[in-house]
């Protein structure tokens, strides 16, 4: 479900209570691990964590106006969800993901990028604050450019 709030804290205060406490855990993991040169702000209805346009100002390739998305973190009809896509982007982060989440004991309920759960306890949140800490800026901006340099060659 997207949200119409203009700031996280407006988002935050939307969300009910034992949502609100999830999301607000999730998200402090989120910021005690995020490299230098990301930015938190709302992107696509959730909370979104981005490579803003003063480092990289071409954006998102499919909407130039949007900063490049590295994760986000929203609430769903039928649970939350954090969007990582530093683990999608690249298959070593991914195959450590799978692997270090396997050893946390909790059940991997997740998509190509979307980590799906119900409630915080549903989160190895060391395995996801790791995987946002495993990815900074300048590593993400070339590995995103390596893919749509290959989308162009084809």
């Amino acid at each position: 479900m997207t949200s119409n709030a203009k700031t996280v804290e407006e988002y935050l205060a939307s969300l009910p209570e034992d949502r609100r406490e999830a999301i607000a855990a999730v998200r402090q993991t989120i910021l005690d691990n995020l490299p230098e040169g990301y930015e938190e702000g709302m992107q696509y209805g959730m909370i979104g964590y981005y490579v803003p346009h003063s480092i990289f100002p071409a954006g998102y390739h499919c909407d130039p106006k949007q900063p490049l998305n590295f994760a986000s973190l929203g609430n769903q009809k039928n649970h939350m969800a954090l969007y990582l896509m530093c683990v999608y982007g690249n298959s070593q982060v991914r195959e450590w993901f799978e692997a270090e989440y396997k050893k946390s004991g909790k059940k991997l309920d997740m998509g190509k990028a979307c980590l799906r759960f119900k409630k915080l306890d549903d989160l190895a949140l060391n395995v996801v604050g790791a995987a946002i800490a495993k990815v900074p800026v300048e590593k993400y901006v070339a590995a995103y450019e390596a893919v749509l340099s290959t989308r162009k060659a084809q």
